[in-house]
């Protein structure tokens, strides 16, 4: 969910079937061992006791369904599977989030000198930093305490109260005369974005089939990716009127008007509903979006998830400690840090001069360039992620990243011909964005929540998040000192090496999620379920 992208010029940012086969049924009910984590110890395999999770599991799948899934049948007799279309609009009313995400992110891109004029702050480099990384100290305290305000309300209340600081946040800016004002409307956007970033992949990862759960998942990255080519679209007229940017900011408070009106007609989490004691509710949701035939499988999945974890709707964050939530946080966590220094900001904010080199120097025609590739991205990521799973794109988007990064590397290090060279540069910053739009973007935000529990879902999303906002303000912080004292080459190449180590990563630490319930994800992976039944 969930991206972490950036604009040029502006380091803030992030920025979620059919069966699987046996071996990957098999791989899952593997986790390396708790001192794998440990720095210089070779990550090993260890095997769960799980007997009793895979025999309700097995009763749970081998029952008849009573009815057919969604489907429409052709005029050839064939049916097309539209199974993923009943949850289709609410996915679509919750990726409304990702837009406004993406839209904050570019509406400060162009029109922060023109902010910086009128409100009298001009040239002061700190201060018009500060207007640009105090959303970031909004959204790390967002994220901070979402995971308690999702477990007590659910998603649905939680969208609603949470776009109010949405909305709040760009009128202040809108009509912000001072620097105060214009610090606290952020401020406030900041907030509301930190708790959407933890609630989107949430929220879709509960409500969505589990066969269709990538796909529409990917709908988080793509929200974002249309968010910020709409701002960069509406900022072009900012090069000519100094005071467009009030308008940008007012237009950012209208679909925070149709996020609420919308979730007012949206359902909430089947799984949270049976957790507070709504089963008929959840009943209902259930059949309207995945169909009759699977009510009573997923009900007694739910309730008996519950039963093991505990009837308490909240959870504590000192749980994060206990297994096998601790390990879950500890990927959560690395895969946000890895992300984070892999260098998608970096490369992001020094692609304006890369474009320049080739003559583009309209930073508003460049943003839009990089904004449409990552757009492309995350297009093939929803097609792919189902069909390839989360593991496999994860392992080769970080490998596209490392290869996009030394390609640039060569380019600047080793130029045979000045053209040749800046076409390299371009290539490789390109290839680098389209690869992290098809796997470390979008995949990252969702096998988190895939692989957390029921209880503690909200809590290491939460978590996750918080890394992810602390280590995306450090790179914005230090990136552009690192390069004048080390130079692009020896930066870029740094973030190929993590980009590699990500993939190892990846390769060891993650399991695959796809065609799975969260409910036998949760069995498979914690070694207590069902030990009260022995």
């Amino acid at each position: 969910m969930w991206v972490a992208t950036v604009l040029l010029h502006t380091p803030v940012g992030p920025v979620r079937t059919g069966l699987t086969s046996h071996s990957n049924r098999k791989k899952l009910f593997y986790l390396p061992k708790p001192d794998a984590f440990l720095p210089g110890s070779r990550p090993r395999s260890s095997s769960f006791r799980v007997s009793a999770a895979k025999k309700q599991l097995s009763e749970l799948r081998t029952r008849k369904p009573e009815t057919e899934n969604f489907s429409i049948e052709k005029d050839d007799g064939e049916g097309s599977d539209v199974g993923w279309l009943p949850a289709f609009p609410h996915v679509l009313v919750a990726s409304m989030s990702n837009f406004l995400f993406g839209y904050h992110i570019g509406v400060m891109n162009g029109p922060i000198v023109s902010v910086a004029r009128e409100l009298g702050f001009e040239g002061n480099s700190i201060l018009e930093g500060l207007v640009v990384s105090i959303f970031i100290v909004g959204a790390f305290l967002g994220s901070v305490c979402s995971g308690s305000v999702v477990d007590k309300l659910g998603c649905r209340r939680t969208f609603q109260i949470d776009t109010i600081p949405l909305i709040l946040g760009a009128l202040i800016s809108a009509q912000a005369h001072s620097l105060d004002e214009i610090l606290w409307g952020r401020f406030l956007v900041g907030l509301g974005i930190g708790v959407n970033t933890v609630l989107v992949p949430i929220y879709i990862s509960e409500i969505a089939p589990t066969k269709y759960r990538g796909s529409l998942g990917s709908l988080c990255q793509i929200g974002t990716c249309l968010g910020i080519i709409a701002s960069l679209f509406l900022g072009f007229p900012s090069e000519s009127d100094p005071h467009w940017w009030r308008t940008m900011l007012y237009i950012a408070s209208i679909p925070g008007f149709f996020l609420i009106l919308g979730m007012r007609f949206a359902v909430d989490s089947p799984r949270w509903l049976c957790k507070v004691g709504r089963t008929d509710d959840a009943k209902e949701i259930v059949r309207n979006l995945w169909g009759a035939s699977e009510v009573e499988r997923a009900i007694d999945e739910f309730q008996a998830v519950i039963k093991n974890d505990g009837s308490d709707v909240d959870s504590s964050w000192l749980e994060l400690l206990e297994e096998p939530h601790s390990r879950v946080a500890f990927i959560g966590g690395s895969l946000f840090v890895l992300q984070q220094f892999a260098g998608i900001n970096g490369v992001l904010y020094f692609s304006s001069l890369t474009f320049q080199d080739v003559g583009i120097t309209s930073s508003a025609l460049a943003s839009l360039l990089v904004g449409v590739t990552n757009f492309a991205g995350a297009i093939f990521a929803s097609y792919l992620i189902d069909k390839e799973g989360r593991q496999k794109l994860l392992i080769g988007s970080y490998s596209g990243m490392a290869v996009a990064m030394f390609l640039a590397v060569g380019a600047i290090s080793f130029p045979l011909d000045e053209e040749l060279s800046h076409n390299l540069s371009i290539l490789g910053t390109l290839l680098y964005i389209f690869t992290f739009a098809i796997g470390a973007g979008p995949v990252t935000g969702l096998i988190i929540p895939e692989l957390s529990s029921n209880r503690t879902r909200g809590k290491i999303m939460g978590f996750s998040f918080m890394t992810h906002w602390v280590c995306n303000f450090v790179v914005g912080l230090f990136f552009l000192d690192l390069v004048e004292k080390f130079g692009v080459a020896p930066v870029y190449a740094t973030f190929g090496g993590v980009s590699l180590l990500a993939a190892i990563f990846a390769y060891y630490f993650t399991v695959e999620t796809k065609g799975r319930s969260l409910e036998e994800i949760e069995m498979s992976l914690n070694p207590n379920f069902g030990a009260g039944d022995k």
